[in-house]
């Protein structure tokens, strides 16, 4: 029952960013550019275990893992702004920040 509780809040949420996004930009852009779905997720963590732990540490490597999906909201306009079609950016952006996130991860556990 929990389960479809959080599926439902989270795509409530997913789906008025979309509905304001039609009117708005702006406004909508505000609200998907909240953690929301990282607030959520340590709600959920805390109400199911109340273990602050794997919330503080989680947190810590949202931080980190923030900085590689930024550039992909640099990428994608770019590559749209050349006039490359929408899911081929999309496509391209995706591919490039995973690279990003596979090399960042891959520093993050030589340093560590």
């Amino acid at each position: 029952m929990f389960l479809a509780v959080k599926i439902i809040v989270t795509a409530i949420i997913v789906v008025i960013i979309s509905e304001i996004s039609r009117r708005y930009t702006l406004a909508a852009s505000l609200l998907a550019s909240l953690p929301l779905t990282s607030i959520l997720a340590f709600i959920w963590i805390y109400y199911e275990s109340g273990d602050v732990e794997k919330i503080s540490q989680m947190s810590h490597e949202i931080f980190w893992l923030v900085i590689p999906s930024l550039l992909f909201f640099i990428i994608l306009p770019f590559l749209l702004k050349t006039g490359m079609k929408f899911y081929l950016a999309l496509g391209g952006a995706s591919l490039i920040m995973a690279v990003i996130y596979i090399s960042g991860i891959f520093l993050y556990k030589i340093i560590k």
